[in-house]
């Protein structure tokens, strides 16, 4: 299930200000539930402002928005030095629960023994 909420905005106090904001975006998901918030941030925002602006925190107690990795478009960014950019989407990751590595070289020790 997808729930986009009502875009927030940044109170704007003339044309310059307004001029001086982007649309971007902010997604979390579980299994079972996502998250994505439309907002109005300034120009010059990072990627983390953006997350912390969003709320998205509030919503859902797994987020620690100072520990998780974060993204845009499924590309791994800093989100304090990432500037955001017009209709760019961040996305709060979740932590890994195995090593893919590691499950990688499970799967190929179990085809081996069974090939054997």
């Amino acid at each position: 299930m997808s729930d986009v909420e009502n875009t927030r905005s940044i109170p704007a106090a003339d044309a310059a200000t307004i001029a001086a904001t982007i649309d971007v975006e902010v997604a979390f998901a579980l299994p079972d539930r996502q998250q994505i918030i439309a907002l109005q941030v300034q120009q010059g925002c990072t990627a983390f402002q953006a997350a912390e602006l969003s709320g998205i925190d509030a919503q859902f107690a797994e987020i620690d928005l100072s520990t998780m990795k974060m993204g845009v478009f499924g590309k791994a960014v800093k989100p304090h030095d990432y500037v955001m950019h017009a209709g760019d989407r961040v996305e709060i990751y979740r932590p890994l629960i195995a090593d893919p590595k590691a499950s990688r070289k499970a799967r190929a020790d179990k085809a081996q023994a069974v090939s054997k």
